[in-house]
């Protein structure tokens, strides 16, 4: 893969995946490549795998609307968006009026979005429970990069190479995956002693979502389809793919903004791989487990209460 063939991605995001791409990249565009099937990412975030990987074909989703908004401006309208960002000063005055701004256009709000994401604390992106962005000023962080580096311009590039962009929930969107297609799930996350899983929207995302989204994992395997999860690291999801292989990683995270406020974050990546190749992923990382022939989605089809039951939690 050359370096013309791969691109950043033009937002900071929580939980992004540039960290992962050098090892877990190549391996997909190989796949691809004999296959020549189509690349899915049904929880889009900053798609830092997606522009690394760079697909001949991709249907890219997110259940967050504003975000989709965003790629679907900067494919068609990319450099007006820089003309009018390029204006905006980034001081603190400035950043909490542009935060309680409601546009009314689909232009206005990418650009919004934009700078907000580029210049709010730790590049964080957060709603509230009414759907409002409500992160703090960063100080300090500016919104340059993305003409500077031309990221926006190379994302519309890319994502004007055939890739359909949708808002979706992620199970109606895994369901369209067959026979040689890659699928690319990276749901939000927080720690295990929570019951919940949050997603960055006003939407959570819960145990019950975890358990569909392993469901429709298994199924689209069983379609044909290569489907790769990560997730953080947490004992009880380990049992909602028995099926996969697991590689548990470590990754350094920066909190926040400041460079020396650091510590290790605990990765676990499943692989559901239908044709059961343990030693090509094992090029990514030591696989700690032995796969199962147990198939999770028929316990959950045989008992409604499976979730309860397996992890004493509450939907």
């Amino acid at each position: 893969m050359t370096n013309e063939d791969q691109h950043n991605p033009f937002l900071k995001w929580a939980g992004g995946k540039r960290w992962l791409s050098p090892k877990l990249v190549p391996l997909i565009k190989n796949e691809l490549k004999k296959s020549e099937g189509e690349y899915f990412e049904p929880f889009l975030g900053a798609g830092a795998i997606f522009f690394a990987l760079n697909p001949h074909k991709a249907t890219l989703s997110d259940i967050n609307s504003n975000l989709i908004e965003v790629y679907f401006e900067i494919k068609r309208n990319w450099l007006a968006i820089v003309n009018e960002i390029k204006t905006w000063p980034v001081n603190e005055e400035y950043y909490y009026s542009i935060r309680e701004l409601v546009p009314t256009t689909r232009f206005k709000r990418a650009c919004r979005f934009l700078y907000l994401n580029r210049t709010c604390y730790g590049g964080l992106y957060r709603e509230n429970q009414l759907g409002q962005f409500n992160v703090p000023y960063g100080g300090g962080r500016d919104h340059k990069a993305l003409w500077e580096k031309k990221l926006l311009q190379h994302a519309s590039i890319v994502l004007n190479n055939n890739v359909n962009l949708l808002c979706s929930d992620f199970e109606a969107v895994m369901h369209n995956s067959t026979d040689g297609d890659v699928v690319y799930c990276d749901p939000t996350y927080s720690t295990k002693k929570r019951k919940q899983f949050d997603r960055y929207g006003k939407t959570i995302f819960s145990w019950a979502d975890q358990l569909r989204l392993a469901v429709a994992a298994e199924q689209a395997m069983d379609r044909g389809a290569l489907v790769i999860v990560s997730n953080s690291s947490c004992f009880q999801l380990n049992n909602f793919y028995p099926r996969a292989y697991r590689i548990d990683l470590e990754k350094t995270k920066t909190i926040g903004n400041k460079a020396h406020s650091k510590s290790v974050h605990q990765e676990s990546i499943y692989i559901l791989d239908p044709k059961s190749r343990r030693k090509l992923w094992s090029k990514l990382g030591t696989i700690v487990n032995k796969k199962s022939t147990s198939s999770i989605a028929s316990k959950a089809r045989d008992n409604p209460d499976f979730i309860h039951e397996f992890l004493g939690l509450s939907i």
